[in-house]
């Protein structure tokens, strides 16, 4: 009997943005999946043709025994859109897009998803409040505890907390989320990348690790016995380890993962080494998600410029780590 083909969705992010363009650039890539697409049929194919592909998929049909391949469903744009300028009037329908991807991944429709970027800023000023996609599919799933962890250029970096002002981030490190975030990682290494005993690098906050205390306590009081209590728990992590010199050769070496104090402290090595080609997965989910590791790009969206390497390698990750997940269970 042959194997069920898996099914992905692909949410098209912000429309004045690059990812209708990145979507019907991806339809012409072989996939070992069905890739669903997400968004307006009529806008993705208007960038495609503006990049030079025609973008023609069958409708997408839940619970058709098709093939490996990109299919859509059209989900209407609110008001009509123009490459380069958002408008607020879709700021819910980018939500929607996710609330659909979301809604079919929870009822087994979907097998993972992938997103391409959104305009926060837009989403707020519609008058709607918005973190990022990490936060808000945390709280529509009503998971206890999320994890964001980028891959690529032969790094995963996870962070202990995403996108906020960094006068908040000593609040923010505690040392029961820190534990929980560990347990997060550590069963995600196990469960999705197939790693039996991960080792888990965790860097300090404050400058040389906070010398001794000299330069901020929150290693000797938060982060090091956050370590201490996930070692009980049988996790392999090292640190708190100076963030200056983590991310050398020698030290890296033999490490599944690097856990991060704030967006800012990991994300740049990880670019530097791999953008373009990086994937943001999301840990702590029911469901398996990917995202692309740029943004909109609203100065060379419409032109035919876009890169599909990041999305390509979402995709690509979100099937191996759906398959994994299959055949576990």
């Amino acid at each position: 009997m042959a194997a069920r083909v898996p099914v992905i969705a692909l949410t098209s992010g912000e429309p004045a943005g690059i990812g209708p363009e990145l979507c019907a650039l991806l339809a012409r890539e072989p996939l070992p999946a069905r890739l669903v697409v997400l968004g307006d049929a009529s806008l993705i194919a208007q960038r495609g043709l503006a990049a030079g592909v025609a973008f023609s998929p069958p409708p997408y049909v839940r619970g058709a025994e098709r093939g490996c391949g990109v299919e859509i469903e059209h989900l209407p744009l609110a008001a009509p859109c123009v490459a380069g300028t958002p408008d607020l009037a879709n700021a819910a329908y980018v939500l929607a897009l996710l609330d659909r991807a979301v809604d079919g991944c929870q009822q087994g429709e979907f097998d993972g998803m992938v997103t391409a970027p959104v305009h926060k800023g837009v989403i707020n000023d519609a008058g709607i409040a918005f973190t990022g996609h990490t936060e808000y599919l945390a709280a529509r799933t009503r998971a206890p505890q999320v994890v964001m962890m980028l891959v690529g250029g032969g790094l995963r970096v996870a962070l202990a907390t995403t996108h906020l002002a960094l006068a908040d981030v000593p609040g923010a490190i505690t040392r029961e989320g820190l534990r929980q975030v560990l347990g997060v990682i550590d069963q995600a290494l196990r469960a999705r990348f197939g790693i039996a005993r991960p080792r888990i690098l965790v860097a300090g906050l404050n400058p040389h690790g906070g010398e001794s205390g000299h330069l901020g306590r929150e290693e000797i009081e938060t982060i090091a016995p956050a370590l201490a209590d996930a070692r009980a728990a049988g996790i392999r992590v090292e640190g708190p380890l100076a963030a200056d010199t983590l991310f050398v050769p020698q030290r890296l070496e033999g490490a599944d993962c690097v856990l991060a104090m704030y967006h800012d402290q990991g994300l740049p090595v990880l670019k530097y080494a791999s953008f373009g080609r990086g994937v943001n997965v999301t840990l702590g989910l029911p469901f398996v998600r990917t995202s692309v590791d740029h943004g909109t790009a609203l100065d060379i969206a419409g032109r035919g410029q876009a890169d599909v390497g990041s999305l390509r390698e979402a995709v690509q990750l979100a099937i191996a780590l759906a398959g994994r997940v299959a055949l576990a269970a």
